[in-house]
């Protein structure tokens, strides 16, 4: 036996209806918007968490170079381990600093200049070559009266590049953007010793 046939009348009526009936229309217009929404939802937060860590690295920094500033590394004969060792209790929160082979690693540069000498501007750029971070630690003791410059930089990974959102400055693995270089400076004249 056939199905009844229905008439053209019958069919612009069920037409009509399948328009009107909203039933579903919420879900059908968040599935077209909510890639959009979580990709600048997810590019927002790893934006805010990145400059959230540049702050941290920049205040550490500081907060070291206060030592020597001050002359209290000098006065105590802190070497480069325990002076990137006070940058790292400062950090730590969110960095890795002595990490097992192969992973990212603070790396902390420290330079001292004679009284009158000029900081050289090729010390001032961000140590970024062909995408692919070149800088080396380094650690100069300073005497008083000298003009210290302090650089940490950071390699921080990225995780919302392959959405189109791209802020890396180094190239990951693959050839893929995956990394930002997040840097802190610190420049001063050491206090003349008190001693």
């Amino acid at each position: 036996m056939r199905p009844p046939v229905m008439s053209p009348n019958a069919l612009q009526k069920a037409l009509r209806r399948f328009r009107r009936n909203q039933r579903g229309s919420a879900a059908v217009e968040f599935a077209f918007i909510a890639p959009l929404f979580f990709a600048l939802l997810f590019a927002v937060m790893e934006t805010a968490l990145m400059f959230f860590a540049s702050q941290v690295l920049e205040t550490g920094t500081h907060d070291s170079a206060r030592l020597m500033y001050t002359n209290q590394a000098q006065n105590a004969g802190m070497t480069q381990a325990q002076f990137e060792a006070d940058v790292c209790n400062r950090v730590k929160v969110l960095f890795s600093c002595n990490g097992a082979p192969g992973t990212k690693t603070l790396t902390i540069v420290v330079k001292a200049y004679a009284p009158g000498v000029a900081i050289p501007s090729a010390d001032l750029t961000m140590p970024i070559v062909g995408g692919v971070f070149k800088g080396k630690s380094a650690y100069a003791v300073p005497n008083p009266g000298d003009t210290v410059l302090i650089r940490t930089f950071y390699q921080w990974p990225l995780f919302v590049t392959g959405l189109g959102y791209n802020i890396a400055n180094l190239f990951g693995s693959g050839g893929a953007n995956s990394e930002r270089l997040l840097a802190a400076s610190a420049a001063f004249r050491v206090e003349p010793n008190g001693s």
